[in-house]
């Protein structure tokens, strides 16, 4: 078989024809330079909705990362106005503190000085059970 397919085209033809394992080749033809031109046409149309498809979705996601920033800055904004809000109050309840530091301290002195008298009450008290335990003691004889 393989002398008879070395050999001219046309023993290779009969050989095509009667063994259908056997393909035949065809000659290659350049289609027709209409088609070239439309076939090229419709290429480059294609490739530009393509190209303008993404550069489309790359705009889009940039003018979405605007907005998020655009968003971002005003939240930061916001947080601090907060901040400056809590400062400002904070600042206030110092102040009022600093004012009410002498009256509490008054408070303190006072509070310190009522322990000191209940703590000479109880001595007291506890004296005058022993003079009067003493004094009865004496009454009895």
């Amino acid at each position: 078989m393989a002398t008879a397919a070395e050999g001219p085209p046309e023993a290779r033809m009969q050989i095509g024809k009667q063994d259908p394992a056997v393909e035949t080749a065809e000659e290659a033809t350049e289609p027709a330079e209409a088609d070239i031109n439309e076939l090229c046409k419709d290429m480059f149309s294609k490739m530009a909705t393509y190209l303008t498809g993404e550069l489309t979705a790359t705009s889009e996601d940039y003018k979405l990362l605007e907005n998020m920033n655009k968003l971002t800055s005003l939240k930061y904004l916001e947080m601090k106005d907060i901040a400056i809000n809590i400062s400002r109050n904070l600042k206030d309840l110092n102040q009022k503190y600093a004012a009410l530091q002498p009256y509490l301290e008054q408070i303190n002195l006072i509070e310190e000085q009522v322990a000191a008298l209940e703590q000479a009450a109880y001595k007291l008290d506890a004296y005058s059970k022993k003079l009067e335990a003493k004094y009865k003691k004496l009454e009895k004889r």
